[in-house]
Formats: C-alpha cells, structure tokens, sequence
C-alpha cells in the first residue's frame, strides 16, 4: 500500500537510566539515528527536566523525530515520522534501542497519507487537489 509516510512509534523498556537522562547524549542519539536513516536533519530542540527526563525533537527536511523520557522508570517513548521512499526508519529504531540499551521494545508502523491516487509520490509537483498531480490527470 503506497502512502505519503511512514510513523514509527517505539516504546523502549528497561534502558539505561543514566543514558536517557543526558540530554546531551540523548540529542547526539537522535541526530545520528536520523542520519543513519537517510533523513536529512535541519533543527533540533531538546530540553531537560528536573529531577530526571529529557524530551527532544529533530526536525528533518521528512518530517520528524520525537523523544519523552522517563528514567526513573527506564522508559522512552520516540517517534519517528518520515515522509517518501528514501528515508528508513526502522534503521533509526533500531540504532536507538542500541544506543539506549533497551532491554525490550515495542513498534507499531502506520501509514500515513494513504491516498487514493494513482502512482502516489512525495511532492509529485503539482495540486493533487485540483486533480493536476505532477505530470498525471486525475479525477
């Protein structure tokens, strides 16, 4: 089934403590995942909470990851939202749960933008609403 993107929701269990409540490696993290990944990263914002947790995003020219950590817990949540073909964000997952040291994780993927268009591409070039989507007619 063709979509516009894809969203990964991980839930990430029994982490190292101490690595989810550094702020600074929890932003190196999620830059690096979104880099091995294939996204292309063009801001960031992580902020750190008193007495523990860290939330943080990375914004990528394809949509988005998303960070909550709760360490007292040994507990993340992350979201990794990418939009077209060439970004893999199974492979964020996967660098993630390492660098945390997650001891059990969970991921559900939804498609998101599941359109009913004919040949559907990321930024076809054009107004799909107007039935004009890049170089086919619809409608």
């Amino acid at each position: 089934m063709k979509s516009l993107g894809k969203h990964l929701l991980a839930e990430y269990y029994r982490c190292d403590e101490n690595a989810i409540n550094d702020v600074q490696k929890v932003e190196e993290a999620l830059v690096k995942a979104a880099e091995i990944a294939g996204a292309t990263v063009i801001g960031k914002s992580f902020h750190r909470f008193e007495p523990y947790g860290v939330s943080g995003v990375v914004v990528i020219s394809e949509s988005h990851l998303t960070i909550h950590t709760w360490p007292e817990y040994g507990f993340a949540a992350v979201d990794v939202f990418t939009c077209g073909d060439h970004v893999d964000p199974m492979k964020a997952h996967e660098y993630l749960k390492e660098v945390f040291q997650t001891q059990n994780a969970t991921v559900e993927t939804i498609l998101r933008g599941v359109l009913n268009i004919p040949d559907l591409r990321h930024k076809p070039g054009g107004s799909c609403i107007t039935g004009n989507c890049g170089d086919k007619k619809i409608g």
